[in-house]
């Protein structure tokens, strides 16, 4: 595999119509963990997918635990992911709503790393799909070698292989601190507009920014 960056960065995905529970709580929620409180979101993922990441694939590195139980991140923005959003037409996905409404919560891989250990939180990383049987997952900082950074950073993933482990996932146990957010990107200044405001009355305001690059 490839050498992984100096100071990677990690990508929450999320509806604009979720920042500010996110916002108000201090912390995005895993899906198991959103489930038992009965957060009322506008969930974009597909349920299908979901279910058995809550259900089947169990993070092995982590005992007991499985995916549905993490915050996902992915480790480049413009996922593949977004790219099913951006086509509108996946059969499996009940979300409708394109890519302009999504936003990406960004976060520094090493800080949040650090902000796990030294508060017993459980992360693991994969070096795939994590909502997939085939991917691998990996509790220490020393594996991230085992993650395909070229695949990762690839803007051309019509190869399986590559498509499969540019979805690569960062996930952190059960939920996510909010201050850890470090900047949030968008598609366009109307969303910009949108999230400054919601963000307003929080302590903690990641820095908005349009991100071209980010989107299809």
């Amino acid at each position: 595999m490839t050498k992984p960056p100096a100071n990677p960065k990690i990508y929450h995905i999320t509806h604009i119509d979720n920042l500010s529970k996110i916002a108000e709580a201090g912390c995005l929620w895993s899906d198991r963990r959103r489930l038992t409180h009965e957060v009322d979101v506008n969930v974009i993922g597909m349920p299908t997918i979901k279910q058995r990441r809550l259900e089947q694939i169990e993070v092995k590195c982590n005992p007991g635990t499985y995916v549905g139980n993490y915050v996902p991140f992915y480790l480049c923005p413009r996922s593949v992911m977004l790219f099913i959003f951006h086509r509108n037409n996946h059969p499996d996905l009940p979300y409708k709503g394109g890519q302009d409404p999504i936003v990406h919560l960004q976060a520094d891989l090493n800080a949040c790393a650090k902000w796990a250990s030294q508060n017993g939180v459980r992360f693991a990383f994969s070096n795939s799909n994590a909502g997939s049987f085939t991917a691998d997952f990996f509790s220490k900082k020393s594996d991230l070698e085992q993650i395909d950074w070229d695949a990762v950073n690839a803007r051309d993933f019509q190869d399986r292989q590559i498509q499969e482990r540019k979805q690569a996932e960062f996930l952190i146990f059960d939920s996510f601190p909010w201050p850890l957010v470090e900047h949030i990107g968008v598609f366009n200044q109307s969303i910009a507009a949108r999230a400054n405001e919601v963000i307003q009355s929080s302590s903690h305001r990641p820095t908005i920014q349009v991100e071209n690059g980010w989107y299809f």
